[in-house]
């Protein structure tokens, strides 16, 4: 979730003007993107709590939620076909500006979070795929977490580890580190499957992926 100015002094129960003297002495972390500051959900929730700061219940309480549902939060997130872009940054690009996005958060801080954490380091993990996602969470209500399974319309060099360029990302939206760790996990075990991976690379139908990840699921509980 993405916070503005008005929610924030409000979060606090602060003036406006003693705000914009916290960004500028850098006390709380904020982001300024087209002239106007927005400030992470996720990022705000873990600083109220490790400044010990009152605010309501029911901010701090939307990001626990429900236990991980894989399935349901591809099926939120969708499965995109023939995205374009001859470098990350483009395929990124080109991926969230038609990806379904939660309506209080902007396209613009989203593909500034992803490209972000990319410049930071490569996302691929290899076999052709990447998973993309914020170096901090940006979702707050975990309601609104998402998983976009995006199939590219031609390789790209992610600088993945066994040097295949990558065909498909899988975008992650979590609204905290503990659920994106989660997420991340099942993906990765999924990435771990040969006949899943031949799905993925096949760039197979939407259903019978959703099918395997849904049999996938039952494996992974077995795991636990």
């Amino acid at each position: 979730m993405q916070l503005k100015i008005k929610d924030m002094t409000a979060l606090l129960n602060i003036k406006e003007k003693t705000l914009y003297e916290w960004i500028k002495d850098k006390k709380l972390p904020a982001y300024k993107i087209n002239h106007q500051f927005y400030f992470n959900a996720g990022e705000i929730k873990e600083w109220v709590l490790k400044n010990n700061i009152p605010v309501s219940s029911e901010f701090l309480e939307k990001t626990e939620g429900a236990p991980i549902n894989l399935p349901e939060l591809l099926e939120r997130g969708g499965i995109l076909y023939n995205i374009a872009g001859k470098t990350p940054a483009e395929a990124i690009k080109y991926a969230v500006n038609i990806m379904p996005i939660p309506p209080e958060v902007s396209r613009d801080m989203v593909t500034f979070s992803l490209l972000e954490r990319e410049e930071m380091m490569p996302t691929a993990i290899g076999k052709g795929i990447a998973i993309p996602h914020p170096r901090n969470p940006i979702i707050a209500d975990v309601n609104h977490e998402s998983v976009t399974l995006c199939f590219l319309e031609k390789p790209v060099d992610f600088n993945a580890p066994d040097s295949i360029k990558v065909t498909a990302m899988f975008i992650i939206l979590s609204a905290n580190s503990k659920r994106h760790l989660q997420i991340l996990s099942r993906i990765s075990f999924l990435c771990r499957q040969n006949d899943f991976v031949e799905l993925i690379n096949a760039k197979r139908r939407a259903e019978l992926i959703l099918h395997c990840i849904n049999e996938k699921e039952e494996l992974w509980k077995n795991k636990q």
